[in-house]
């Protein structure tokens, strides 16, 4: 029999959620809500009840029995740095995501929605890979500067979930490959997996690496230094110059690709600049990782929603297939990323991870 499976990932207007029966998708639903919704409460926290009650109404509208859910799995969120794999939603981790050590952020309600129905109805809840997921090695941690180490806050699920999608249509396993994932999309993050570890990333959430639709990423240090005490901007507003006003915002106004190259059909020449530099920092940062593994790379793996591009992909691929083969898969199947880690776990193919 299927194994039935309830996903949930929350996001700052809306709340995405699906039903698996193994890894057949049979709802895929976005419940979303208004700014006028979402202002009335105090905080993340206080909109649990008010998107826990959308899911219910919403599986109900669908004929789907709460009863006939075997798993409950929500998208991880700001918990302290942890491995990649699935967690179970204990209280430990659950407070945890109640109190928020690196952030609030909306994903940290999907996996207390994962436990509050799950509990309802008596049935395990997960979060799998969560953006924390932290699995560099010594070496990538250092910096130059102590105070400030090397971190990994990017995008785990998509990377790793596209990273095993290869290694099982070529017949390996995720733990026997070495591959370069580049994640893009409103953030871009580039890690390299070896041995079924994310042990080096250019993160899309930490300031490294190559810039994207939202992020300014990797900033010369002293430059943006003397902006902060150029006395122009609060904290708050640097903090939005690098995470959400950065990269093609800063430069374009726009976060949207399809944008971009509207504006570069129209002869927009920044634009263009703007696309070439995006492109050749995507190339300069899997260059960059293959000399970790002294090149002996079996893949590169592109994906996220910029991954639809034809132009952006066929220009990385010009760069860096002397490095080795590349794999498009466009998109992000995050629902069914959960799906499948949960799967992992119930089938005995991995260990539950404890928090």
């Amino acid at each position: 029999m299927a194994i039935r499976s309830l996903i949930i990932n929350p996001g700052s207007t809306s709340t995405k959620i699906g039903v698996f029966d193994d890894e057949t998708q049979i709802l895929d639903k976005t419940l979303r809500h208004s700014t006028e919704e979402i202002s009335q409460f105090a905080d993340i926290y206080a909109q649990k009840d008010f998107r826990k009650q959308l899911i219910l109404d919403a599986l109900k509208e669908e004929n789907i029995p709460l009863t006939s859910i075997n798993v409950c799995v929500g998208r991880g969120g700001l918990l302290r740095p942890i491995p990649g794999g699935t967690y179970a939603v204990t209280d430990a981790l659950l407070h945890d995501l109640y109190h928020a050590p690196q952030g609030n952020h909306a994903s940290n309600l999907g996996g207390i929605l994962a436990r509050e129905i799950g509990d309802s109805i008596g049935v395990p809840s997960y979060i799998v890979d969560p953006v924390v997921v932290d699995e560099l090695q010594p070496v990538a941690r250092l910096s130059g500067v102590p105070e400030v180490p090397r971190v990994s806050i990017d995008h785990p699920l998509n990377q790793k979930a596209m990273a095993r999608r290869w290694a099982k249509e070529n017949g390996k396993k995720y733990a026997d490959i070495t591959v370069i994932v580049v994640h893009m999309g409103g953030g871009t993050s580039t890690g390299l997996h070896v041995g079924g570890k994310m042990i080096d990333v250019y993160a899309a959430f930490n300031g490294d690496g190559a810039f994207s639709p939202e992020r300014a990423n990797g900033v010369p240090a002293l430059g943006l230094v003397k902006l902060c005490f150029s006395g122009k901007y609060t904290q708050k507003e640097m903090e939005k110059k690098i995470i959400g006003g950065g990269g093609f915002n800063a430069y374009l106004g726009t976060n949207d690709m399809r944008e971009v190259e509207k504006m570069i059909e129209n002869g927009n020449e920044q634009a263009k600049l703007v696309k070439d530099a995006f492109i050749y920092q995507i190339c300069k940062n899997i260059g960059a990782l293959a000399t970790v593994v002294k090149g002996k790379v079996d893949q590169i793996i592109l994906t996220g929603g910029i991954a639809y591009d034809k132009s952006v992909t066929d220009a990385i691929a010009d760069g860096v297939s002397f490095i080795a083969p590349v794999t498009v898969y466009a998109g992000e199947a995050e629902l069914l990323a959960l799906a499948q880690g949960a799967l992992r776990v119930m089938n005995g193919e991995e260990e539950v991870q404890k928090y």
